[in-house]
């Protein structure tokens, strides 16, 4: 194991990334604000990189830590832009389980980043895969305070350049301003749910 350098974990890097979406795919001009997205990701140290670890409870908790790390950067990174859907993500390197993404991004870690971003009813979706360096990642997102809302059933694309090496696993959240430029399938509206549960 490389010497940890943050609560228990070895942290490689950080990854924001920042897209701002201002006309839809046929050209139709954004309807009031552009979409933006946020990604924030990190490459870690898989503390179970090449073997089976039956336990693991106590990783589990040490990520709290990590949620904490990734509600402050979302909060600089958003710079006081409200924040109203989120999803998150997982690569996990070649020495590394599926299980062992998931393990890092449980209620421990995700809780502390739905208080950063001021609370969320619904659940966050997640996705995840195993992979070498530059995998592209789909990070689905939904709305954070109610799950039905189909403006914003979205994803972001993401990928992380030389991240994961084999002993590691990249974590990713993902946010979004808004739903989708001119949705219109209808069903629940975000501005139904306004001012509910911590939505801004």
């Amino acid at each position: 194991m490389k010497k940890s350098n943050f609560h228990g974990f070895h942290i490689r890097k950080w990854f924001t990334q920042v897209e701002e979406t201002l006309a839809n795919e046929t050209g139709m001009a954004a309807d009031s604000n552009p979409v933006v997205k946020i990604a924030i990701g990190c490459a870690i140290q898989n503390p179970c990189a090449g073997k089976f670890v039956k336990n693991l409870d106590p990783i589990i908790k040490r990520s709290v830590h990590l949620g904490r790390e990734f509600g402050r950067r979302i909060v600089a990174a958003a710079n006081g832009r409200a924040i109203e859907s989120y999803g998150k993500s997982c690569v996990v390197g070649t020495a590394g389980e599926y299980e062992h993404g998931n393990m890092l991004l449980t209620t421990a870690f995700a809780d502390p980043v739905r208080d950063a971003v001021g609370g969320g009813k619904a659940w966050v979706p997640s996705t995840g895969k195993r992979g070498g360096p530059g995998t592209e990642i789909d990070v689905p997102l939904a709305h954070k305070d109610a799950l039905y809302v189909r403006s914003h059933y979205d994803t972001m694309s993401v990928t992380f350049g030389d991240a994961p090496a084999p002993d590691e696993v990249v974590i990713v959240f993902a946010f979004a301003t808004r739903g989708r430029l001119h949705a219109r399938l209808g069903g629940l509206r975000a501005k139904d749910i306004a001012g509910k549960d911590g939505l801004r």
